[in-house]
């Protein structure tokens, strides 16, 4: 059984690992779930993420890290903390939202990143853009007007909605749509364009890396190295 430790600033978010995990089909994987909704809320009254909100965060994925095979971080506006708490690890600690901008990069062109939160824009207008240069790509990053103020009034339906006809417009336009925020990713159902979504993405990229980790660790003790 391969342990993975998710750590999210939204409780919403647990149903949605769940749902990509069953989707995937990893019966072999356990998720452990955190939730820190107080960073995030931070992070928005500060406008942004901080490097003491950064540093906090950090410490919550090495603490979550403890006992795992594997650590997620499924927030995009905390996703600078990753190579903090990475240093301090000696497992995989991703970003939910890399595995996103490589494939959304992937095959060039026009990439519109959506965001629903104000704090998620300069982040993934980093992550979205060190991909773009890889793949040679043009990459807009988004926000959805209104979106989040849908999501805190737990009005999911009409967040899905609003994020749908944003990732339609995008697409319209002959842009390559990617959701930058895990809760975005119900409105690819919603979705005529069917943009794409950072939990599946996301989790399987994470898996990939801790089960190499994992294979990497048997094989040295097995050498009997240290």
């Amino acid at each position: 059984m391969l342990n993975v430790s998710c750590l999210h600033t939204a409780q919403s978010n647990i149903a949605v690992f769940e749902a990509a995990r069953r989707a995937l089909r990893l019966d072999d994987v356990m998720l452990k779930h955190r939730v820190r909704s107080d960073l995030l809320l931070a992070a928005e009254r500060t406008g942004r993420a901080t490097p003491e909100i950064l540093a906090q965060t950090a410490d919550e994925l090495v603490a979550v890290g403890s006992g795992a095979h594997a650590v997620l971080l499924t927030c995009s506006t905390l996703g600078p903390a990753v190579p903090l708490a990475a240093l301090r690890l000696d497992i995989p600690v991703f970003r939910v939202d890399q595995a996103l901008a490589e494939e959304a990069t992937r095959n060039g062109g026009l990439v519109v990143a959506l965001c629903a939160v104000g704090t998620t824009i300069a982040p993934s207008r980093a992550i979205f853009g060190a991909a773009a240069m890889m793949n040679g790509a043009t990459v807009e990053v988004r926000l959805v007007p209104g979106a989040w103020d849908l999501f805190k009034a737990q009005r999911e339906r009409d967040y899905w909605q609003a994020i749908a006809e944003a990732a339609d417009s995008a697409a319209d336009e002959g842009a390559t749509v990617a959701l930058t925020q895990a809760s975005m990713a119900g409105a690819v159902g919603v979705a005529r364009s069917r943009p794409l979504a950072s939990p599946t993405v996301g989790l399987a990229a994470i898996v990939a890396a801790g089960r190499a980790a994992a294979e990497r660790r048997q094989r040295t003790e097995q050498a009997g190295l240290p």
